[in-house]
């Protein structure tokens, strides 16, 4: 486990760096008009989702279809119609070719055993060839003659010699996906700090990059005991409610604003956007809360009304 777990310190002695993600950039909202109907997906082995059409079909949540994946043909389970899609470009969108077959179930049940005997014979090619691979899951593609290993290394591996032999033992082509941490949780599931699945598995498979500047915006302890997630970065959670946050503050004026109001001069300490309470630390040593509600704004300068 990470050293950063190895003391539980405050925000001036700590190095929150390692739990943020590299590539955080902001986002800009940009607005489509689907087809209809569209609907959502799940490729169950490795908890990714996917928006989908048809031509004339109807699906209902609980079917299976075959869908084009990054990964090949496949066979992904339908959660249902996508009512409101957000966050999505129209290339996210892929064509159902049809609905699975009783043959193509089956075939995927066949598979399951398969894949538990991958696993095992993976591992031990990857301990003959002594490299320092992680292996997460294996997945055969159901319509096409495909097997996935999932990974995790802490370095880049050359695998080809691996490779070799794993064709040479099933027969058909090879992918191996070497996956980070947060995917690696995706994949793998499990409960979070606050006794839920993780987000990353059973809410969305969106990794949305998570900064410590969400964080900072809702008011959070900045521990890292507090604010990361057992896979050992920044809680999925953070960039999700991160969106009401930063509208709700727009209202509100600023930490660290000062004004006059009863007789004195405050100063703004504290920003509840959740209850709409702001602290206040006056002049003469007193603290007091006051609901948002009497905050308005006249001529660029924020007063308080009674």
């Amino acid at each position: 486990m990470s050293d950063i777990f190895e003391n539980d310190i405050e925000e001036e002695n700590e190095d929150l760096s390692s739990l943020e993600d590299s590539d955080y950039t902001e986002e800009t909202e940009e607005s489509f008009v689907f087809t209809e109907p569209l609907y959502v997906l799940k490729l169950e082995y490795s908890s990714e989702g996917l928006y989908a059409s048809t031509d004339s079909f109807e699906l209902n949540a609980g079917d299976f279809a075959i869908v084009p994946t990054r990964y090949g043909k496949d066979l992904a389970r339908v959660l249902g119609k996508a009512k409101s899609p957000v966050g999505i470009k129209p290339s996210d969108v892929v064509h159902i070719e049809r609905k699975a077959t009783e043959e193509d179930l089956a075939k995927a049940e066949e598979y399951k055993q398969k894949e538990k005997d991958a696993f095992k014979v993976f591992q031990e090619k990857v301990a003959y060839h002594k490299l320092g691979m992680k292996l997460i899951s294996t997945h055969f593609l159901v319509d096409e003659q495909k097997a996935l290993f999932f990974f995790s290394a802490e370095n880049r591996v050359d695998f080809r010699e691996l490779v070799k032999d794993l064709v040479s033992v099933f027969k058909m082509r090879i992918e191996l996906r070497q996956v980070g941490v947060r995917d690696e949780s995706r994949i793998t599931g499990g409960l979070g700090i606050c006794g839920r699945p993780y987000c990353c598995h059973c809410v969305s498979d969106k990794l949305r990059p998570v900064s410590i500047r969400m964080a900072k915006d809702q008011n959070l302890s900045l521990n890292s005991m507090k604010i990361s997630g057992q896979c050992g970065r920044l809680l999925c959670c953070l960039s999700y409610e991160y969106d009401f946050y930063s509208e709700a503050r727009k209202s509100l004026p600023q930490e660290g604003l000062h004004l006059y109001y009863d007789g004195t001069n405050f100063r703004i300490t504290e920003i509840n956007p959740l209850t709409s309470m702001i602290k206040m630390l006056g002049d003469d040593g007193r603290l007091i809360e006051v609901n948002a509600k009497r905050f308005v704004k006249e001529n660029g300068r924020w007063k308080i009304t009674n």
